[in-house]
């Protein structure tokens, strides 16, 4: 059965590998303070229309509190909080409290970049290593050049950190530049250092300078530090980091961060981030002059190159994704933090966008958000009907619940008993001598989680199929399902016919078990064998070197090294720059 690859960040955040489930009472919220959520005062048509999506979109998403921000080419249209900032003094969402942008940072550095380029401070297509010669990369496939960095097409690991605890450590690429679209934050980070150098200013000075003070972003900060930690609405993450977060799960106050990289270190207010995207609708124009020429917004936002990671359809220009909507041109990104989730959408060709952002890193990003408010805005500006909320899927939900139905038995005879009652399926609950089911949450494909905290909640729930069907084909043309597997644990039906024992190499059991990080990024990652395979989390490791393993594609530059051999066990793993250290816990 082919293995669940899980996302590059998701691999990192063991809290928030996916979002799904139904509104439980070990939400975030009680289901009391749903039925009074804080709102803005009441306005026209689009508005009431917004605010019925926003206040369904919350509960249903479990986000404590909801930032926004609108706007057309001239003004804007509407800034409002819904929820809390806080949720144990039910302090509702104020227009000054800091959300962090996260990802979207990335674009106000292409613009800094873009700036520096114009005053022929840079080349976009001369190697980053000519102007920084000390950055510890090793560019084996060739030239990184500035271009490269701007579009994630680099070939350098996504490392939360370009600069290493190992001093001999070194970010190695793993394709030639240009190849493939790989998002990087490390890539992002080395374009701040480059402006800093050639600017001669810290970046939180010249971001400030360069963007923040001519478009009157008074309330914006450029790093996130614990000096404006009173400003912040307090941000939500999941309260069990060793286990798959449900959608509905229990959240808990997450700890502060500083961060100060170009990366994702922006913290802004809903009028702040309209009177940026107003920007980005005027291609770079503002009301105090031009933040970079007609020439380099072009630059910007032409889609150099595909990045699926974003939609179907979307490439990427510089900082930011470039797609379509509706048949208009956008620019787009999200930004995800510890406890953060942020949602931009530009819509160049309607003339309007909307900035959104919670305080809860549960997986999700408020893209469903900013993505109506455009159309509801764009609908009224053409004097055309609005458009009506689009409708809330419940991840519980699924068409084909029944084929997943039935009894799957393990070699040693332990089973796992699953039924389906109308788009609904349910895990029989062992732990209560199958007297009662926990509903399952539908992550995409054949691949589930529980919703009980504790009970099979560790791992995803991946069903197979027989083998001539992938999950990209139609509904009608899936093969039966099979097998089912929970970590190292694999069951199968009678109809199974595929092979029963696999060769496991010895060396595997070197890097089975927990591991934890206490870093803010961190969490548990669980490493088993399934099949004869090495698995992390879900991703299938293939080895490349000595204790060293690649997950994905073989280009992937994403590299999981395991160090510290002690008494057959390997002591600490290294993903993506985070250290992880074996822990032996119930």
């Amino acid at each position: 059965m082919p293995a669940h690859i899980v996302s590059r960040r998701s691999f990192l955040v063991t809290s928030a590998r996916a979002a799904g489930a139904s509104l439980l009472p070990r939400s975030g919220l009680p289901p009391e303070a749903w039925a009074d959520l804080p709102m803005p005062a009441a306005g026209g048509p689009l508005e009431k229309n917004l605010d019925t999506h926003i206040t369904a979109y919350m509960p249903a998403m479990n986000a404590p509190g909801l930032t926004l921000g609108l706007t057309d080419l001239n003004k804007t249209r509407r800034i409002a909080g819904y929820g809390y900032a806080n949720v144990d003094q039910r302090a509702p969402v104020g227009p000054d409290h800091l959300y962090q942008i996260g990802s979207i940072t990335k674009s106000f550095a292409a613009l800094v970049i873009l700036q520096l380029h114009e005053e022929g401070k840079l080349d976009l297509h001369k190697p980053v290593l000519d102007y920084l010669p000390d950055l510890p990369i090793l560019c084996e496939f060739g030239p990184i050049t500035i271009h490269h960095l701007l579009t994630h097409t680099s070939g350098l690991p996504d490392d939360d950190s370009i600069f290493s605890a190992d001093p001999a450590a070194r970010l190695v690429q793993g394709f030639a530049p240009g190849q493939h679209f790989h998002y990087c934050n490390a890539g992002f980070d080395i374009l701040g250092l480059l402006a800093s150098h050639l600017d001669g200013r810290p970046w939180r000075v010249l971001v400030a300078e360069r963007i923040f003070k001519p478009l009157g972003m008074a309330q914006t900060r450029p790093v996130i530090t614990t000096a404006d930690r009173d400003r912040y609405a307090i941000g939500y993450k999941s309260f069990w980091n060793d286990q798959i977060y449900p959608r509905q799960g229990r959240l808990a106050p997450a700890p502060t961060i500083i961060m100060d990289t170009a990366s994702g270190c922006i913290a802004s207010t809903p009028g702040d981030m309209a009177r940026y995207a107003r920007m980005l609708l005027n291609r770079g124009a503002s009301g105090a002059g031009r933040i970079v020429s007609d020439a380099s917004f072009a630059l910007m936002s032409t889609p150099h190159i595909k990045a699926e990671e974003f939609s179907p359809t979307a490439s990427y220009g510089y900082g930011i994704a470039v797609d379509t909507l509706d048949g208009h041109k956008i620019l787009r990104h999200t930004g995800g933090m510890v406890a953060f989730a942020s949602s931009i959408h530009v819509d160049l060709d309607g003339g309007v966008a909307c900035f959104a952002s919670i305080n809860a890193m549960q997986g999700y990003r408020p893209t469903a958000v900013t993505e109506y408010a455009v159309r509801l805005l764009r609908a009224e500006r053409e004097s055309k009907p609005l458009p009506a909320p689009p409708p809330i899927a419940d991840p519980r939900d699924i068409d084909n619940a029944k084929d997943y139905a039935g009894t799957y038995t393990a070699a040693d005879g332990r089973t796992l008993t699953f039924t389906a009652e109308g788009k609904r399926l349910s895990l029989v609950d062992l732990q209560n001598g199958g007297q009662s089911s926990i509903v399952l949450q539908h992550r995409g494909g054949d691949l589930f989680s529980s919703t009980e905290p504790g009970v099979l909640a560790q791992c995803f729930i991946v069903f197979g199929r027989k083998p001539g069907t992938s999950e990209s084909n139609s509904k009608d043309a899936l093969q039966p399902v099979v097998e089912v597997s929970y970590g190292p644990d694999w069951y199968t039906v009678p109809a199974y016919d595929g092979p029963r024992s696999f060769s496991v190499p010895p060396e595997l059991s070197l890097y089975t078990g927990r591991y934890h990080s206490d870093g803010a990024w961190g969490g548990d990652s669980f490493v088993h064998v399934l099949k004869g395979q090495l698995l992390a989390d879900g991703e299938v490791l293939t080895p490349v070197g000595n204790h060293l393993f690649r997950s994905g594609e073989d280009w992937n530059p994403d590299l999981i090294e395991f160090f510290h051999i002690f008494q057959g066990k390997a002591q600490g793993m290294r993903v993506i720059g985070e250290d992880f250290f074996r822990v032996d816990v119930e």
